[in-house]
């Protein structure tokens, strides 16, 4: 399946490249992860199980997973918002 959502997140004064990035149907699960200037600050696999088991076609079930994926980064946005994602001081 490999798709993946990349962002950039500006917040106070930082930017944070927000990544996607599916690791396949073997796996069943995507890799989300928070840079700040190229460090890895937090990380998390998300299964995807449930758009497997919906046996859509090839591009609709991409599209959920994409759906997914932004959903995730969205969170993961209010989470950096909320200052519960934030660089070590």
């Amino acid at each position: 399946m490999i798709v993946g959502v990349n962002k950039v997140f500006s917040h106070d004064g930082r930017e944070y490249h927000l990544q996607a990035e599916d690791l396949g149907l073997e796996q069943a699960c995507f890799e989300v992860r928070v840079y700040d200037k190229g460090t890895v600050l937090w990380r998390k696999k998300v299964a995807y199980n449930e758009v497997l088991e919906k046996n859509l076609p090839k591009l609709e079930q991409e599209e959920s997973l994409r759906g997914l994926m932004e959903k995730t980064i969205q969170t993961v946005q209010a989470a950096i918002a909320k200052g519960k994602l934030a660089p070590p001081s």
